[in-house]
């Protein structure tokens, strides 16, 4: 039975283990009916297990989790009718047209074979795949695969929508075209749960940001209120080194009431604001003057959610990682797609 609620996806204390390995340690989530919420982490952290769980793919072991105000336990076939998923793998036959994909998903999903074609033609005309449709899917490019198999989660015209790492690997065109779908269903009213690697594109798409690092959640909030909670990056470049530690002092009274980070070599005096402080820069360069200090630039870097994933974690994101050249790692979210 459904419980009225203004919540879409409900977490409470949810743990999971894989053997010896805990990929959700206590999880707990909530996301508004109608709200895009990115689930953040670095690998392992455990996002594609609770997104697993949500979708009645693995059990919790403790915890409960409610889906459109189903448990996923108890209601899990209530759950399913309710989501659409696409995961980190594109589920399409190759052999077959993107159109015949669509229409099989229907056919699967019980809407009949008249309404299977109807709802078939609808979303490929929706989201620009109705030139493509007749073609066979293996001459698709990433980004169109891609997107076949966003809009294949919606034929049922799901409430909810599971999104984990839908971009991953695509190119910077592939990867615009599918936030462009995803900013269109959140404005139809679709429930978005986004995991993602790409902390731009949780910045770009989501109301609500869940920071999840072993399998817990760390930070909450919207993109800007966690990105303010850091405070901002001052840096002045001065024209004489000679007058880099003076430029510290006002800094660090003026600008942050940390200490002032100092490079010889380039020739900058850097320090972080308090979380919510604001530094008008016109007092910060008067005050450089009043003492006779000749600031060649200023400026003030506001923070990205680069720095919020780096100050709350102490390490960067996989895909940071792969980019530096790193190779991907063995993770509990691997275990769960294993189980």
């Amino acid at each position: 039975m459904s419980h009225a609620t203004s919540h879409a996806i409900e977490m409470a204390g949810v743990e999971k283990r894989f053997g010896a390995t805990e990929a959700l340690s206590g999880l707990d989530l909530t996301v508004a009916t109608g709200a895009v919420c990115g689930l953040l982490g670095p690998n392992g952290a455990g996002k594609t297990t609770a997104v697993r769980v949500l979708a009645t793919l693995v059990a919790p072991d403790r915890g409960t989790a409610r889906v459109h105000g189903h448990d996923v336990v108890r209601a899990a076939e209530d759950v399913r009718r309710a989501i659409g998923l696409a995961g980190q793998y594109a589920a399409l036959d190759e052999g077959i047209t993107g159109r015949e994909n669509l229409r099989l998903f229907g056919r699967l999903h019980r809407l009949g074979a008249r309404r299977s074609r109807e709802r078939a033609d609808e979303l490929l005309e929706r989201f620009g795949l109705a030139e493509a449709g007749d073609r066979l899917v293996r001459t698709y490019s990433g980004g169109m695969r891609r997107r076949l198999d966003l809009i294949a989660s919606l034929v049922t015209s799901p409430p909810v929508l599971f999104l984990d790492e839908p971009t991953t690997g695509l190119d910077p065109r592939s990867r615009q075209e599918i936030w462009a779908s995803v900013r269109e269903l959140a404005q139809g009213g679709t429930t978005v749960l986004l995991t993602t690697q790409y902390l731009e594109e949780a910045d770009r798409l989501a109301d609500e940001i869940v920071v999840v690092d072993h399998g817990a959640a760390i930070a909450t909030g919207p993109p800007a209120r966690l990105k303010a909670a850091i405070g901002s990056q001052v840096s002045v470049t001065l024209a004489d080194p000679g007058q880099l530690a003076a430029a510290a002092v006002v800094l660090s009274s003026k600008a942050g009431g940390g200490s002032a980070q100092v490079d010889d070599t380039e020739r900058t005096v850097t320090v972080l604001t308090a979380p919510g402080e604001a530094v008008l820069l016109p007092v910060l360069v008067r005050e450089l003057d009043n003492v006779g200090i000749e600031a060649e630039d200023v400026a003030v870097r506001t923070p990205s959610l680069d720095d919020v994933f780096l100050t709350l974690t102490g390490r960067g994101t996989a895909a940071a990682d792969n980019e530096a050249g790193a190779g991907p790692e063995t993770d509990a979210e691997t275990l769960g797609r294993a189980a």
